[in-house]
């Protein structure tokens, strides 16, 4: 056998080394590999030949390769061992460790790590039944030198990872070795502390001798290594051993803070321990942590990685110190409360300068880490009311302004912010989003902060601002690209401006809802607002940081209604903002968003205080006609922004038959452009509409007047306008004005009263020429009429380049791009009216439910006019044009639809509309599965790019997820859904988006939560009704378990198909529908069954199928007889169960595991384990029914019930191998 095992390791040695040879050829490596694997699996003499391989005079890779070997036997092979077996390996694995090793620092990582692996799949197949010594014979084992007590280290903390953390065991051996870890964790807990204590003496002792800074070396490894298995055991374990000895270990960890080998191994300890949870008279011993023995550990640690420069493991260090001190904080708001015991420490006042001097660090990301903590600490019932906070509640403010400063860019070195981002982001881009959300983050603590003490943060928001105003533009380097001498982002002048603007609009919004009205500052608050008006700019950038603070100011305006003329003034003049001579080149998006922020500044004023403005309406209304007799002045969205001001304000006036009068006044331009003649023909006919925009022909000499450009800009007027009047008209919120002014026709049946809205009847004349031009938009798509389009409009009708890098998640462009003139080809010009179009006339027709009501529902025939526009030629429409038709139109038509228009308006609509998209996604799911399976790569020039083809992929499953929205709006009833938030006034924000911002909405992901209840809607069980309906939702939602969607299948299994199906559960079901059904389920369950809440829902899904149909359908036991790795006889029985439902009740969830293993066979698996050879681990009897004392031996517990059936195989002591 010798001879054999010899020769067997000379050839794996040869095999390993052709392996790890980097000039092998992959033909030889494969080879040898498979020659490997094949020893591994059939080898009857596997232990010998790696035991061999382990010795010290191989190489590592061999020896790494040898204890592989050994693994894999203890894995795989271990339940068919004889026990001599087990105990020769297991005596050879111990004698290995003992006197196979070599010296720590010499000894590779991965030949211990390996050890340790071998030893703790030993231990978790034997312990504690048959191998009750273990723990002693480990620490034995740690006692011979440092690798040895390193390897038993690595052991304990890989038992306690596969056990506790990550779970990788049978649940009864789990169980078995976990309470067994927790009866003796104060010997192990001992043993950790002992040997870390002893490392770190020898460690201190020996590390100022030169000659021994080998040993002092691995003594520091020992202790590095008893951290790492401290930290893995820390935040499991019972708090009374973490607290032992008055926090004996907690105080160690500090001491440790201090040393810097060990540094940050102990910070990283300390940290799990104070975020541990749980009961507060558990966690009370770390206040010992605010003591002035800790406090001064930690403080000086922080202060000594802060001056030792920025190198990474100081960084890193002092990044976990941050964290230690916010989990501090936020372990001391939940210990201290009214009803408490505990004090505020001394040291709170310590301990808030520590943090203070934090959130003032250069590192941006250091400053973010404190945010959360500074608002616990201000929200807090008693500590926001100590004096010793509230004395750091201005320093904090300080501090706040300070961070919001823009800087700190990795490309730049403007800052010394920048060295830190360059570690912390790998890109401005990156720098950028953490930054934004950085100062949302601060928004909300400055706000919390400003509670606490109001008048200070008013007062210091005040100066800052006077400062801004007195100072003079600083621009730097970085010009603008607009013109000489203007600002850029990065411009110290903006930046600063920037910064003070948030703090100012945060605390100035905060002190109006904190602030008795008796108290505000109106004095201090006008004045301020006077200088912001008198302050003359021409920088873009500048002028919109103004704008702000005019709009956080206006309150003050309620106490001073003079001052309104002015406001309305410098809003009106930024409307029209221009830089000089700008008008004859494209503006940049400075200037455009200068006119954007003043057309939402108007919008929110005549919004929030319409009541304030109503006495300067007529002053409004005479210089908006003056502006808008320029057709050149404004841009259309300009001219609609300051018409719906109007609007707003006209709603003051609490009367139907004078606000009616007034939009009927305001909507003569419009009106007459949009039922012209000239128009009318351009709406209904696609060929004209065509020509009338001037698609069809080539594009015009940009130096010559475009006149096709005028009449889309007409168009866009009509359709922003019909929109911003209908969005913006509205009927008073109190019910006895409305009444009064003659907006109450009549009441619900329930007693709803019935509005009328003054906008009804100018809208209504203009909706079939808008119904046409949807028509005429969609019949574009039609081949022949792509075919008329000119070359240079060729892709007119595709998706704009910012929603492509949207949906697939591509970075926006560059910050600098932000002050360039925006040129856009004629191609983008064209692009970029057919998406606004197109969106906008949908957006009409989804807010006339909500604006119009009753009057809209009611218009002669309205489900044939909408079907014949909205939903022509459907079957061209490309993804991205359905996607806004459902998100912003059919949807909110099904919201506002009142119940007695279900069938005559909804019913005709949805039928068709879900039978349509039924079959296109069918369809396009079934290519995806085919591409996805078939991965054939086809010769010659790739005609659809893999960007394209993601695009596409993702499209659909964009458009699939709106589906299943609307499918759920329509049947399941919600409670406490914001039906209408899309037509608030978050409008308003949308005039503030930059064009590099611009990113279309997206429907968000909706992850499956609890089930909605099984009961359907009013128009769920209307559209239930019709058979042809009902069939299509059903197959919809069942087919769409199998798409490659995981957030789609989750939604559908969570929400939809339960309820849905049992509508139907007492019809008369054909045997292949119900099989279909059932089946869907399951096929479901294998392609999203690797996903833990697919899993879950589709499991219970499928039980309540079976549970519903079984009785009456014996062709759902075929369905199940077919899943893999089905046991017949269990089967038998789980049907025989649901044929005898008694105790019902009681046996509901034995019941459901028990479905859940039967069907375990269907369930996917993540790649990375569909092919993983299975390891098998038995249970062992179990025999720990611990005592409250510990016992003095195993011996003693093992001599119970099943004591005389237990072998004690590893009983025998430690020897060396043979």
């Amino acid at each position: 056998m010798a001879e054999q095992v010899n020769t067997l390791c000379d050839q794996l040695i040869k095999a390993v080394n052709v392996m790890m040879d980097m000039n092998s050829s992959q033909r030889y490596r494969l080879e040898a590999l498979k020659f490997c694997e094949e020893f591994k699996e059939k080898c009857a003499i596997c232990i010998p030949c790696g035991l061999k391989l382990t010795d010290q005079s191989q190489p590592p890779i061999v020896r790494h390769f040898g204890l592989q070997v050994l693994e894999h036997c203890v894995k795989f092979r271990w339940n068919t061992m004889q026990q001599r077996d087990k105990v020769y390996l297991k005596n050879n694995i111990m004698g290995f460790v003992s006197k196979g090793t070599k010296n720590i620092l010499e000894e590779e990582s991965h030949i211990k790590d390996v050890v340790a692996r071998i030893m703790v799949e030993m231990i978790k197949r034997e312990w504690p039944q048959h191998w009750p010594e273990m723990l002693r014979e480990l620490e034995t084992l740690s006692l011979q030198g440092e690798t040895q007590s390193e390897i038993v280290l690595l052991i304990l903390l890989r038992l306690a990872e596969d056990v506790v953390t990550f779970q990788t065991l049978p649940t009864q051996r789990r169980r078995d070795i976990q309470q067994s870890l927790t009866y003796n964790m104060e010997k192990i807990f001992a043993f950790l502390q002992n040997t870390l204590q002893q490392s770190v003496n020898k460690y201190r002792r020996l590390k100022g001798d030169a000659t021994q800074e080998a040993k002092a070396k691995g003594h520091c490894r020992v202790g590095i290594v008893a951290l790492n298995t401290l930290a893995g055991y820390m935040d499991w374990v019972a708090m009374s051993h973490i607290t032992a000895d008055n926090c004996k270990l907690l105080e160690m960890l500090c001491l440790l803070l201090n040393e810097p080998e060990l540094q940050l191994e102990a910070a990283e300890c300390l940290l799990i321990a104070v975020s541990r949870k749980g009961k507060v008279d558990d966690r009370k011993p770390l206040t010992v942590l605010f003591g002035d023995v800790a406090m001064h550990y930690i403080l000086t640690a922080a202060q000594s990685a802060d001056e030792g420069g920025l190198i990474e493991r100081n960084y890193v260090f002092l990044k976990r110190l941050c964290q230690l001190l916010c989990a501090l904080g936020t372990q001391l708001c939940s210990l201290l409360g009214a009803d408490s015991d505990i004090e505020t420490p001394s040291n709170f006042g310590k301990y808030l300068e520590a943090f203070l001097v934090l959130t003032t660090h250069s590192s941006q990301f250091i400053r973010c880490s404190t945010q959360i903590t500074w608002g616990a600490l201000f929200r807090h019932e008693v500590l926001s009311q100590e004096e010793v906070l509230q004395d750091v509640v201005h320093k904090y403010l300080h501090s706040a302004v300070t961070n919001l400063v823009k800087v700190g860019f990795p490309s730049k070195s403007d800052s010394p912010c920048c060295e830190y981002s360059r570690m912390d982001f790998d890109s401005d881009e990156d720098f950028n989003a953490f930054f934004n959300a950085f100062r949302a983050q601060q928004g909300e603590v400055i706000r919390m902060a400003c509670k606490l003490l109001p008048m200070t943060a008013f007062e210091m928001a005040a100066e800052l601002l006077r400062s801004q105003l007195r100072l003079s533009i600083e621009v730097g380097s970085t010009n603008s690209k607009a013109g000489e001498g203007l600002c850029s982002i990065f411009s110290p002048s903006f930046v600063q401006w920037d910064a003070m603007t948030f703090f100012a609009e945060s605390v100035i919004s905060q002190m109006f809802r904190t602030m008795d009205k008796d108290k505000i500052p109106v004095n201090a608050g006008i004045e301020l607002l006077k200088s912001v008006l008198e302050y003359d700019t021409r920088d873009p950038l500048i002028l919109s940081c103004l704008l702000t603070n005019v709009s956080a100011l206006f309150p003050f305006v309620s106490y001073e209604p003079d001052y309104l003329p002015r406001v309305l003034s410098k809003l009106f003049s930024a409307v029209t903002f221009e830089i000089v001579d700008e008008s004859k080149a494209p503006r940049t998006r400075a200037v455009k968003n200068v006119r954007r922020h003043a057309c939402s500044s108007l919008i929110k004023l005549c919004r929030d205080y319409s009541h304030l403005v109503l006495p300067c309406f007529d002053m409004m209304y005479s210089h908006v006609k003056e502006m808008l007799s320029n057709e050149l002045l404004l841009t259309q969205m300009e001219k609609c922004a300051l018409m719906e001001a109007l609007v707003l304000v006209s709603n003051q006036f609490k009367n139907y038959e004078q606000q009616q009068s007034f939009l009927k006044e305001l909507m003569i331009p419009v009106s007459s452009l949009w039922l012209s003649d000239e128009m009318e023909s351009a709406l209904w006919d696609p060929v004209q509409f065509l020509s009338f925009i001037g698609a069809d022909k080539a594009p015009a000499d940009p130096t010559l007047e475009d006149g096709y450009g005028l009449n889309r800009s007409r168009i866009s007027f009509c359709v922003y306008t019909i929109l911003g009047v209908m969005k913006r008209a509205r009927w008073p919120n109190d019910l006895e004005e409305a009444k009064a002014g003659g907006f109450v026709v009549g009441y619900t049946p329930n007693g709803s009263p019935i509005y009328r809205n003054p906008c009804t009847e100018q809208v209504l004349k203009l909706l079939d020429n808008l119904l046409a031009l949807i028509r005429t938009h969609n019949n574009l798509f039609l081949p022949e009429m792509m075919a008329k389009l000119d070359g240079a409009y060729a892709k007119s009708l595709e998706m704009l380049e910012v929603e492509k890098n949207s949906i697939l998640g591509l970075p926006q462009p560059l910050l600098e791009l932000y002050d360039a003139p925006v040129y856009k080809t004629v191609l983008e010009r064209m692009q970029g009216f057919f998406c606004t179009l197109y969106d906008n006339c949908f957006h009409i027709l989804g807010n006339a439910g909500h604006s119009l009501q009753r009057d809209f529902y009611a218009t002669d025939g309205l489900s044939e006019k909408l079907i014949n526009s909205a939903f022509v030629n459907l079957e061209n429409i490309p993804d991205y044009r359905l996607r806004p038709i459902l998100r912003v139109f059919v949807k909110p038509l099904v919201l506002s639809c009142p119940p007695e228009y279900y069938e005559e308006v909804l019913c005709p609509i949805l039928g068709p509309l879900f039978s349509f998209l039924k079959e296109r996604q069918i369809q396009k799911w079934q290519v995806i599965n085919q591409r996805s399976q078939l991965c054939v790569e086809e010769e010659g020039p790739e005609e659809n790019p893999e960007s394209q083809e993601m695009l596409e992929e993702q499209l659909i499953r964009l458009l699939t997820r709106e589906i299943m929205d609307l499918i759920s709006v329509c049947c399941i009833p919600k409670k406490g859904i914001e039906h209408h938030k899309a037509h608030t006034d978050v409008d308003d924000e949308e005039m503030m988006a930059t064009d590099s911002a611009h990113t279309p909405a997206s429907n968000a992901a909706h992850s499956g939560g609890p089930s909605h209840p099984d009961e359907l809607s009013e128009l769920g069980k209307c559209l239930m009704k019709n058979e042809e309906i009902c069939t299509t939702l059903l197959v919809i939602c069942y087919s769409a378990l199998s798409w490659r969607d995981t957030l789609t299948c989750q939604r559908t299994t969570s929400v939809l198909c339960w309820p849905l199906i049992k509508q139907v559960v007492n019809s008369n079901l054909t045997s292949d529908a119900v099989t279909w059904f059932y089946t869907s389920v399951l096929q479901g369950l294998q392609m999203h069954g690797q996903h833990e809440g697919c899993m879950a829902a589709l499991v219970q899904l499928a039980f309540h199928v079976y549970e519903a149909f079984r009785p009456r359908y014996p062709e759902l036991k075929t369905v199940m007889e077919q899943v893999p790795e089905i046991h017949k006889d269990s089967l038998e029985q789980f049907d025989s169960k649901l044929a005898t439902p008694s105790h019902q009740k009681m046996a509901d969830k034995r019941k459901k595991d028990h479905f859940k293993r039967l069907i375990t066979g269907c369930i996917g698996k993540p790649l990375g384990e569909q092919f993983r050879k299975e390891v098998h681990i038995k249970n062992l009897p179990s025999v720990f029914k611990f005592n409250p004392k510990p016992v003095a031996d195993y011996e003693d517990v093992l001599t119970g019930e099943n004591g005389s059936n237990l072998t004690n195989f590893f009983g025998e002591s430690v020897t060396e191998a043979d």
